[in-house]
């Protein structure tokens, strides 16, 4: 074990941020921190890293261990150039390294035994720590995280936020403490740059905790995921998607504890009021007994559901032709430097599209081009009939500081009512008092769901969304998936989120320099295209690759098949739970709850189905386990 925290309690009077959070971190584990915005995720790293004292519990960190922090803002400072910075980490390397250079010189002039030796046994040293690869290791990790080899020489103190960023945590990864703590790595990083980010930590020796909104990361690299919510920690062992299953399976249980309770309380209510009514002292003391014996009943709350009332259906006003849009040998060039050429792609009514592609591609650019925002170089775009573009591009410069969000969409839906505004930014998140807060008092998270419910709330019937869950958390990004779900209009959207465009899409665009290769399905419907375009090259390559292409169809196979018996187990749960859900309500017929026996039958028959969906859980769990190990 390399950390343990226990009882930790945390608070910023009047407000408690902190109230319970225990848990134990195994060495080379990867843990998920997760919770809404303001759950103390950050504070709880700056607890475990001794920035700050808590006022209850213990943090224990096994001795000598060092720890990697990477915060989701980083303050950066270095005169340094990108390469030179990452280099610093092996400067004991680089030293030994300029030491050799100095003996070869000297040994040219004079070959001195003793000189040899030394040189030989620094050389042995040097081979020992690897000190031959060390700058193919920095060079690796520039790439890695999307810096291509001509930047690699910019100025620390000339490179944006999230650049800095990238180069703290190129850093720390070539440092490899013990204890790597993670505030939202995946910020700033395209889907290329986040695929290796996952292969490289999926492979890290040290222990790992992660912040971060982006759940496939997560559903990929984390074997343990814990919760904060209401400041008290609940831990999961499993992945992301585990944590929902499990979540939402313990509030189906509470949610049944807590209905048979109610029953409970009605039935002791009508014997207290059947014994009252007697009159005689004999049955009102039984009476007072049982209701003293009420009172001290420990009474289970009713499990809340977050995204209740969330849902928001939204129909265009006017309704599109059946061809939204159709690019022919579209071409961008700026300064002589062409982003993409020869482009042909076609978007119909309905559809749910995400356009993805490496950083600096041009997808953005793509996007204003659709709104005659910049004109193509060669060939053509051309909107269908009664197409109604809509465009959100991250930079809120829809909203008016001053206002309140209240206000901001009143003013520009003044058809809404009150009641209806409330109701419809409810499902956006903001409810009671929140409606009120002025637009410049907002965070990014806040804003980008203001502009995301207004742009929803117009008359396009296309929408243009570039990168809508940057700056929202979890929460959020669930309702945006929702309301875009049940969205009628056209819908094109760049997100590096892949999670939100398996929820989301039904078709994929990938823009490449020179074409745009059209995949039907989610995003992970496009790896698997992939996979396959892959295998159909490795087949049609010499026949000493067909023993691993064999081997690849086989395993794609085996994966199939795996994720079919996953399909099978969540049908099978869904089908239990209905029926537990019939169960439940025929006991509270009178025929049922009336009998002993009966109810017993009901009883036992409910337990029956909850162990069958334990075992298909823990069965699912182990599948979902050995996928993402074939997968990476």
């Amino acid at each position: 074990m390399i950390l343990s925290v226990s009882g930790i309690q945390k608070s910023y009077l009047p407000q408690e941020v902190l109230k319970d959070v225990s848990f134990h971190l195994e060495e080379k584990e990867k843990m998920a921190l997760i919770g809404i915005n303001g759950a103390g995720k950050t504070t709880l790293f700056r607890i475990i890293l001794g920035k700050e004292d808590p006022d209850e519990g213990q943090v224990y960190l096994r001795k000598d261990a060092q720890i990697g922090y990477l915060p989701q803002v980083a303050e950066y400072e270095s005169s340094n150039r990108i390469e030179e910075e990452l280099l610093l980490v092996f400067k004991p390397l680089m030293e030994m390294e300029a030491k050799l250079r100095t003996m070869e010189e000297e040994m040219q002039h004079n070959a001195d035994e003793a000189l040899l030796d030394r040189y030989s046994e620094l050389t042995h040293r040097f081979e020992q720590l690897d000190g031959y690869a060390y700058r193919s290791r920095v060079r690796g990790v520039l790439n890695g995280l999307g810096f291509s080899e001509n930047e690699y020489t910019l100025p620390i103190e000339s490179l944006s936020g999230g650049q800095k960023t990238r180069v703290m945590l190129g850093k720390l990864l070539l440092q490899s403490p013990d204890l790597l703590l993670l505030d939202e790595p995946t910020n700033h990083l395209d889907i290329e740059s986040l695929t290796w980010l996952e292969g490289f930590l999926t492979s890290y020796k040290g222990a790992c905790i992660i912040i971060s909104h982006d759940r496939y990361f997560l559903d990929r690299l984390c074997t343990k995921t814990m919760e904060i919510e209401n400041g008290v920690s609940t831990v999961y062992n499993g992945n992301y998607s585990f944590y929902i299953e499990a979540k939402e399976f313990r509030k189906k249980i509470n949610l049944r504890a807590y209905e048979a309770q109610q029953t409970e309380i009605k039935r002791q209510e009508a014997i207290i009021r059947d014994l009252r009514g007697r009159g005689m002292e004999k049955f009102i003391k039984r009476a007072q007994s049982r209701e003293k014996a009420l009172d001290k009943m420990e009474r289970i709350e009713r499990p809340t559901e977050l995204n209740a009332s969330m849902r928001l259906h939204l129909t265009p006003s006017i309704e599109s032709g059946e061809v939204v849009l159709t690019g022919q040998q579209v071409t961008m060039a700026f300064d002589g430097h062409e982003l993409f050429h020869g482009l042909d792609f076609e978007i119909r009514k309905g559809e749910k599209v995400a356009l993805i592609g490496a950083n600096g591609i041009g997808k953005t650019t793509l996007f204003k081009m659709i709104m005659g925002y910049l004109s193509p170089t060669y060939g053509d775009l051309h909107k269908g009939v009664n197409v109604r573009p809509g465009y959100y591009d991250q930079t809120q410069e829809n909203l008016s500081p001053e206002k309140s969000i209240l206000n901001e969409i009143y003013d520009t839906y003044p058809n809404l009512t009150i009641p209806e505004i409330r109701n419809i930014l409810g499902c956006f998140l903001f409810r009671g008092e929140d409606v009120f807060k002025e637009i410049k008092n907002l965070s990014g998270g806040e804003k980008a769901r203001v502009s995301l419910c207004k742009i929803m709330l117009g008359n396009a019937n296309f929408l243009l969304l570039d990168e809508p869950t940057n700056h929202l958390d979890i929460n959020s990004r669930e309702v945006l998936e929702t309301n875009l779900r049940s969205y009628e209009g056209t819908l094109l959207f760049i997100s590096h989120d892949r999670y939100f465009i398996n929820q989301v899409a039904d078709r994929v665009l990938e823009l490449r320099p020179d074409q745009m290769v059209p995949y039907l399905g989610n995003y992970d419907f496009y790896l698997e295209h992939r996979r396959i375009e892959e295998e159909v090259k490795a087949a049609a390559a010499p026949t000493e690759n067909k023993i691993s292409f064999d081997r690849q169809r086989m395993a794609s196979s085996e994966l199939r098949k795996k994720k079919a018996r996953m399909r099978k187990l969540e049908e099978a749960i869904n089908q239990n739970e209905t029926e537990i859900e019939e169960i439940k309500a025929k006991m509270l017929q009178p025929k049922y709850y009336s009998s002993a026996s009966a109810y017993k039958e009901l009883e036992t028959r409910i337990e029956e189905l909850e162990e069958e969906n334990m075992a298909s859980m823990e069965e699912w769990d182990a599948l979902s386990e050995e996928i993402k190990d074939q997968e990476n």
